[in-house]
């Protein structure tokens, strides 16, 4: 997988889950766990998380499709793609995979582009 298509398919996910998060086009998950319920009524409770989650994916999805500042991008995508994960392992395990494909992608252009992180670990 080239690192072009990479880019544009993280972008894409995340241009659509985080317009999601404002427009509510796909509806939340059936059946959800105790844990997830109790995850998200904690979330929700914190009126400013959620948008602000969205408004995160939204921008870094904009900013990988239009190839601008991709290493700022996939920095402030890390902790939310490691989230993502954790939520699923321990909240909602029968979902992880669109999340494991989130942390690959994310991972994986950290990775191509590691010459641009480099000095932060001198």
């Amino acid at each position: 997988m080239t690192i072009k298509v990479t880019r544009i398919i993280l972008g894409i996910i995340l241009v659509v889950f985080g317009l999601n998060g404002f427009l509510q086009f796909m509806p939340m998950g059936g059946d959800m766990s105790e844990a997830s319920i109790a995850f998200f009524t904690g979330l929700g409770a914190v009126t400013y998380f959620m948008p602000l989650l969205s408004l995160v994916k939204l921008f870094t999805g904009l900013l990988l499709l239009a190839k601008k500042w991709v290493p700022f991008a996939l920095i402030l995508l890390a902790p939310i793609s490691v989230n993502i994960v954790l939520y699923h392992i321990f909240a909602q395990p029968e979902t992880i995979f669109p999340g494991l494909v989130v942390f690959a992608l994310n991972f994986f252009l950290g990775y191509k582009y590691w010459d641009s992180y480099k000095q932060l670990f001198v």
